[in-house]
C-alpha cells in the first residue's frame, strides 16, 4: 500500500553522538513517506539552525534497535507500530565510504589481503608474490619464494612491529607456508625483495587459508587436502620443529651472500573434513573454526586435537569469520549469494540468526569489523564489496571499485575497506565512520 503523502508522523530525534551533533529533542511532525535521506535532511537542518557552521552529512536511523530502511509509514506498518504515538528515532552516522583512494596495481589476480596493521597492507597475488604496501600507496617489500599462486596472507602478532620489523606468513597453491621478517625501519623508494626465513611443509595439496592464534605463537592452515594443520611460528633444530636447514642466496644474484632457511613440520593435524578446507579462524586460545566445501563448519579443540562441534549448512563454503558480541557469532559465505550468520550458543538448530542476500553471485570473503559487534564486510564474484549491519537486512553500502570478480576483503584502520580482485588491483574505500 502506498504511503499517503499528506499524512504525518510525530517523531523525536535522539542520539548518542557528541554535543555538536545533538539536535533538539522536542517532538516534531514529519511527512510519513520520508525515507532515511529525507530524515537526514531534517536532522541536518535542525543542527544547522543551532550551529551555522554545521556541515551536512548522512545519517542512519534506528527504531527499537533496528535500522530504518523503508519509508516511515511502511516501516511502522511492517513492525506493527502505532503511528499515533511519538516515534523515537535514534540517529547515527551513516556507515559508507566517503572516498575511493588510488588503487594499488599488481601483476596478476589479488587473492589475499590483511589490513590488521595500521601502517601497512599485506597482499597476496597469483604471480606467487606477497607485497607490503605502506600507507596503502607505496610497495616497500616484495616477498618471494613461492612457486605458485598465493592464496592467503597474514600478519603475525596482528601486524605489531617488533624491533623495526613485521612478521608475516603466506600460504600458496605450491602446498607450502612461508614465514618472513620484513624490515620497516629503512626508508626506500623502491620495493625490496625479501626471502622467507622458514618454510612449512606437510600439506599434500594447495594451502587455502591461514589463521594466527591470539598469542601469535602458533599458526593453523586449511588445505585442499581436507586437513587443518598446526604449526609453531618459532622453532629450532633442537626442539624438533626444523627438519632441515638449507642455504639460499639472499639475492637472486648468485654472487650474493647466503643465509640459513629453516623448514618446519606441522605439530598437529585435524582430520574430519571430507573436501577442501577453504577457511580457518582462531578466535580463542583453545578454539579453531574451519569451513569447507563439504558444507560444514567445524569447531576444534587445540589441546586435544578433537572436533568439538559441527554444523552442516547445505552449501559449499568459501569464507568464515567469528565476531559479534564476545566473538561468539559465525559468519560464512560460499556457493550462493547469501551471507549467513549463526550463533553456536543456540544448540539444536541449524537456522542462521541473520541472512544477507543482496549479492548476485558466490561470496568470496567476509570479515567482522575489529571493534564493532554489528558490522561486517563481504566480497563476491559479482564484483561488489558490501557493508552490513546486523540491525538491518539491507546493505549499508555497496562498493563498486572493481571491474571483475572480488576475491578478498578486509577492514583497515577501522575506517577503510580494502579488497583485491581479478582486475589485479588492491582497492581502498576510506572514510567509513563506525562509532
Amino acid at each position: 500500500m502506498d504511503a499517503d503523502p499528506s499524512r504525518q508522523v510525530r517523531v523525536r530525534f535522539v542520539t548518542k553522538l557528541p554535543p555538536p551533533l545533538r539536535a533538539t529533542p522536542a517532538a516534531i511532525a514529519v511527512p510519513a513517506d520520508l525515507s532515511r535521506m529525507g530524515l537526514s535532511e531534517i536532522v541536518n537542518s535542525l543542527l544547522a539552525a543551532a550551529e551555522p557552521d554545521h556541515k551536512a552529512q548522512p545519517f542512519d536511523f534506528l527504531v527499537d534497535g533496528e535500522l530504518v530502511r523503508l519509508p516511515l509509514q511502511q516501516f511502522l506498518l511492517a513492525k506493527g507500530i502505532s503511528a499515533e504515538r511519538v516515534l523515537e528515532l535514534e540517529y547515527v552516522k551513516a556507515v559508507a565510504p566517503r572516498k575511493q583512494e588510488e588503487p594499488c596495481p599488481h601483476d596478476d589476480w589479488v587473492s589475499a589481503v590483511d589490513g590488521s596493521n595500521p601502517r601497512f597492507i599485506l597482499t597476496g597475488c597469483y604471480d606467487g608474490l606477497a607485497r607490503l604496501w605502506k600507507d596503502a600507496a607505496i610497495c616497500t617489500q616484495i616477498l618471494e619464494g613461492h612457486s605458485d599462486a598465493i592464496t592467503s596472507t597474514r600478519f603475525i602478532n596482528k601486524g605489531v612491529e617488533t624491533e623495526g620489523s613485521l612478521h608475516v606468513v603466506t600460504g600458496s597453491k605450491d602446498r607450502s607456508l612461508r614465514l618472513y621478517k620484513c624490515d620497516t625501519s629503512v626508508s626506500m623508494d623502491y620495493p625490496k625483495r625479501v626471502g622467507a626465513y622458514k618454510i612449512l611443509r606437510g600439506h599434500t595439496s594447495s594451502v587455502q587459508s591461514i589463521a594466527v592464534d591470539p598469542s601469535s605463537d602458533m599458526l593453523c592452515s586449511g588445505s585442499w587436502d581436507s586437513t587443518v594443520k598446526l604449526w609453531a611460528v618459532e622453532g629450532s633444530e633442537e626442539d624438533g620443529d626444523a627438519v632441515s636447514l638449507k642455504k639460499r642466496r639472499m639475492n637472486s644474484d648468485s654472487s650474493g651472500p647466503e643465509e640459513s632457511q629453516l623448514e618446519g613440520l606441522a605439530t598437529s593435524t585435524f582430520l574430519g573434513h571430507k573436501q577442501c578446507v577453504t577457511a580457518v579462524t582462531w578466535p580463542g586460545q583453545q578454539t579453531i573454526y574451519s569451513a569447507s566445501w563439504d558444507h560444514s563448519v567445524r569447531q576444534w579443540d587445540v589441546q586435544t586435537v578433537k572436533e568439538t562441534w559441527n554444523m552442516f549448512c547445505g552449501k559449499a563454503l568459501n569464507c568464515l569469520d567469528c565476531g559479534g558480541e564476545g566473538s561468539s557469532l559465525i559468519a560464512a559465505g560460499g556457493s550462493d549469494p547469501v551471507l549467513r550468520v549463526w550463533d553456536p550458543r543456540k544448540p539444536g538448530t541449524l537456522a542462521p540468526v541473520f541472512q544477507f542476500s543482496s549479492h548476485s553471485s558466490w561470496i568470496t570473503a567476509c570479515k567482522w569489523h575489529p571493534s564493532s559487534w554489528f558490522h561486517l564486510v563481504s566480497s563476491s564474484f559479482d564484483g561488489k564489496v558490501m557493508l552490513w549491519d546486523l540491525r538491518t537486512a539491507w546493505p549499508l553500502a555497496s562498493v563498486d571499485s572493481h571491474k571483475d570478480k572480488v576475491l578478498c576483503a578486509d577492514w583497515w584502520k577501522g575506517e577503510s575497506v580494502i579488497s583485491g580482485g581479478a582486475d589485479s588491483k588492491l582497492c581502498i574505500a576510506s572514510g567509513v565512520e563506525i562509532v
